[in-house]
């Protein structure tokens, strides 16, 4: 076995030579230069290798090419300066290889870039015009070997240093060539390219989504991940898909496209060839099987799209009947991805003692696999060979092969690949799953990390959005959030719906600066701040003040936007303060809208002693009322007002009796280059409006008998039953005597009836709460008034109001 081992070492270094100079007949400069990095992945054992080359200003050493995982998990920069003291500047100006072992890498300034430890890094000089620098870095704990080594040295003698290349803004295209704008979706295609998916150039719309509707299903999910780039980096990007046929079986299409950075005022975007690859596929060789799952692997971001990539890269090929992969956690194996899926393909013990859907088990339960995976090295057992458990044997008895995936120094995972009929395992299959052993350990840890992270935004997401919204008397409010599909899901915007006393409800919506867990966190607090200070019953303006106040105090770089609605459900009348944001669109009851004139006041955070003016706003029955974040209204190629313009024409011809419905239409043709918040309220009117009547209590000696007699009046005036009435009464010298005697400044008592309850309140300008006594002696001579309140109300209670309280009684009238 050590001879066999060393014989495939040496002949390494030889296969790598015959497979450059295969690649050196190659027509296409930039395609040679691509392939000539990913043989660093297939014969160095590489995770990632890149291209740089001096730039237009020669100060800076610029990316060219790249293959393998993206660059970003391993901290690999665009450019380094010529000047600097980075591994690959030093290798240009010196013109000698640098190696950099796992322990010096994690000393060094690289490392705080990588999110894992155990890495090594190799960057070569690269001969040419201007000279450049071949990088490459691996996770395999002892770095690079002697035999490693001399293939990237081969590898960067076989660069040639291109020069990056962009496809020209406006010029015509090639017929095979396309371009897609990432943010709208929008895609410029040649005319060959339209023949390749059966369509005339008139019958194409311009929309990406026509094309992949055009795909077969299977095929999807794979394609929209290039076509999508929420988590892909910059560089090039290849796959193979079917698109359907009138006649006949799909035909397989070759994608290949460079994912190219915006700039000021243009958007991401996608520009590549598709060919016909329907000729090619039959003769695909082991080297090319490498370089496709490495390109699949770059664009998988979960772990199930690594196992998909793994087993449509494996099973094929290898004619393997079936293929488990599953993720090592805590000694514990648990499957991502059964190829068949289906439960009667695979032995019987892993129907009865696994989940059926997602099994899972410890690994001791299969001990030659805990074997591999403490060795660390694939295993294979052709037909007929080795005592193994029935858990294992069944997977293939015609032969099993067993991948640990290494990653970052440990097991990530294996993967198990088993025949029914006696199946030869030749030199090449074999190099062929050791490659892809270390090229799917290092994408299923990434993959894992993306899913934890991935997890925890959305819960976070979910904390910091009110779960539903509260039934309105009088009205009906749907709120949507869309989170951004750039980066990291996780954004500053906000809504907010508030229920407040005297059927009042406060509207929010806001935008906090950014897309980071800065920025969440920021919205959240800013939330639960103005949910307070509506509640402790500030007029609209006052509630934004004090919400700027304390962004300003909070010290933070981010500033905010938010427009605040006092909507006032009996009166149909609302008020409104905006703070450097959008203002609210009406919808009237006849189909007109109007973009409300409110006064606005700068946005949260930015000046600390700022004026929030209101506006008032009248509304009918019927007004629809939308409040949303620029994410909806503004677009790259267009102001936000002209956004906002065809927001409300939008609204004009929507229906709005179904809101739901009305805000995912809305919704449905918004960019996803930014975080989208809407609040929709219809506002319909109460049915049952409640009786009110108020009076100022005098601070005069009979003051409780004037408040009384006010009482008596409007208990009259109401019909009120007079057995019912004297009740009230005393609770009304009780509320009123205790606020005269306890506080200072004014007092008001009000009262209400609706729905067969009347309610009693007094609302003075002290903010504390009276307390209820815990025992009251017969010689006392006070301290019963809350008791006698509490025993004759049906319910009462407090509330904060303007700086100070109100105190409340509910008693149900009888018939």
């Amino acid at each position: 076995m050590v001879g066999e081992g060393a014989a495939e070492r040496g002949s390494r270094t030889l296969r790598a030579e015959g497979a450059l100079k295969a690649i050196a007949a190659g027509p296409d400069r930039q395609e040679r230069t691509r392939r000539i990095l990913e043989q660093a992945l297939v014969f160095a054992g590489a995770s990632c290798a890149a291209l740089y080359t001096p730039g237009d200003h020669r100060d800076l050493l610029c990316l060219v090419e790249s293959a393998g995982v993206p660059r970003a998990l391993y901290g690999v920069r665009d450019s380094y300066p010529a000047s600097g003291g980075s591994p690959v500047a030093d290798a240009h100006r010196g013109g000698a290889a640098v190696w950099v072992g796992p322990e010096e890498f994690a000393g060094s300034a690289e490392s705080r870039r990588v999110p894992s430890s155990g890495l090594s890094l190799a960057a070569l000089p690269v001969r040419g015009d201007g000279g450049g620098c071949l990088l490459a870095l691996t996770g395999h704990p002892d770095g690079f070997g002697a035999e490693d080594r001399a293939c990237l040295e081969l590898i960067a003698e076989a660069l040639t240093c291109p020069v990056p290349t962009e496809a020209a803004e406006g010029g015509e295209l090639r017929p095979t060539a396309f371009t897609l704008a990432m943010d709208s979706g929008r895609v410029e295609v040649g005319d060959g390219v339209l023949r390749l998916f059966g369509l005339a150039p008139g019958e194409f719309d311009g929309r990406v989504e026509t094309l992949l509707g055009l795909t077969v299903p299977e095929d999807l999910p794979s394609l929209m991940s290039v076509t999508e780039a929420d988590h892909m980096t910059i560089g090039d990007r290849e796959l193979e898909f079917r698109v359907l046929q009138p006649t006949g079986p799909p035909k397989w299409l070759r994608l290949s496209g460079r994912l190219l950075p915006g700039g000021e005022g243009r958007p991401t975007r996608l520009l590549g060839t598709v060919a016909d690859a329907s000729t090619l596929r039959p003769d695909v060789t082991d080297v090319a099987r490498v370089q496709r799952l490495a390109a699949a692997l770059a664009t998988a971001g979960t772990v199930r799209d690594v196992s998909q990539a793994v087993v449509a890269a494996l099973r094929r090929p290898l004619r393997a009947d079936r293929i488990a992969l599953a993720e090592l956690e805590n000694e514990r194996l648990v499957v991502t991805v059964l190829d068949p899926p289906d439960p009667e393909s695979w032995p019987e013990l892993w129907r009865l003692e696994w989940r059926s859907e997602w099994p899972d088990a410890p690994v001791r339960a299969m001990p030659t696999l805990a074997a591999a995976l403490r060795e660390g090295r694939a295993r294979i057992w052709p037909a007929g060979t080795g005592d193994l458990e029935p858990a294992l044997a069944d997977v293939g008895p015609g032969g099993l092969a067993v991948l640990p995936l290494p990653a970052g120094g440990r097991m990530a995972g294996a993967c198990l690949i088993g025949w029914d009929a006696p199946h030869d395992f030749g030199p090449d299959e074999r190099a062929l799953l050791t490659a892809s052993a270390g090229l799917a350990g290092q994408a299923l840890m990434r993959a894992h990390a993306f899913d934890a992270e991935h997890e925890l935004v959305g819960m976070l997401q979910r904390q910091l959005l009110p779960r539903r919204l509260p039934e309105l008397p009088g009205a009906v409010a749907v709120a949507r959030y869309l989170p951004s599909t750039a980066g990291l899901e996780l954004g500053g915007d906000w809504y907010d719906v508030i229920p407040l006393p005297d059927h009042h409800v406060a509207l929010v919506i806001g935008d906090v600066q950014g897309h980071s867990a800065g920025a969440a966190t920021l919205m959240g607090q800013m939330r639960t701040a103005l949910r307070a200070y509506a509640a402790e019953g500030h007029p609209p303006d006052v509630v934004v003040s004090h919400a700027n106040r304390l962004l300003v105090d909070m010290e933070t770089d981010l500033f905010a936007t938010c427009a605040y609605v006092d909507l006032d459900m009996e009166a149909g009348a609302a008020w409104c303060v905006r703070a450097g944001h959008l203002p609210p669109v009406l919808r009237h009851p006849d189909g007109s809208t109007e973009i409300a004139e409110a006064e606005g006041g700068p946005p949260l955070g930015v000046v600390p002693q700022a004026d929030f003016p209101m506006s008032p706003l009248r509304l009918r029955p019927g007004t629809l009322i939308a409040l949303t974040t620029d994410g909806l209204v503004e677009t790259p190629e267009s102001d936000i007002d002209a956004g906002l313009d065809r927001f409300a024409h939008a609204l004009a011809g929507s229906d709005p009796a179904h809101l739901g419905l009305l805000a995912d239409a809305l919704l449905g043709e918004a960019r996803r280059s930014d975080d989208v918040a809407l609040l929709l309220v219809r506002y319909d009117g109460m049915a049952l409006c409640p009786l009110r009547e108020s009076w100022s209590v005098w601070r005069l000696p009979e003051a409780v008998r004037h408040a009384r007699r006010f009482a008596r009046r409007t208990l009259r005036s109401w019909d009120v039953p007079d057995d019912t009435a004297d009740g009230v009464l005393l609770i009304v010298s009780e509320l009123v005597t205790n606020a005269l005697v306890h506080t200072d400044g004014q007092v008001r008592l009000d009262l209400a009836l609706i729905g067969g309850r009347l309610r009693v309140a007094v609302a003075d300008a002290s903010p504390r709460t009276p307390a209820k006594p815990t025992s009251i002696g017969w010689e006392a001579t006070g301290g019963r008034g809350i008791l006698l309140v509490e025993a004759m109300s049906a319910a009462w209670g407090t509330l904060p109001v303007g700086g100070g309280k109100q105190v409340w009684s509910e008693i149900a009238l009888e018939g």
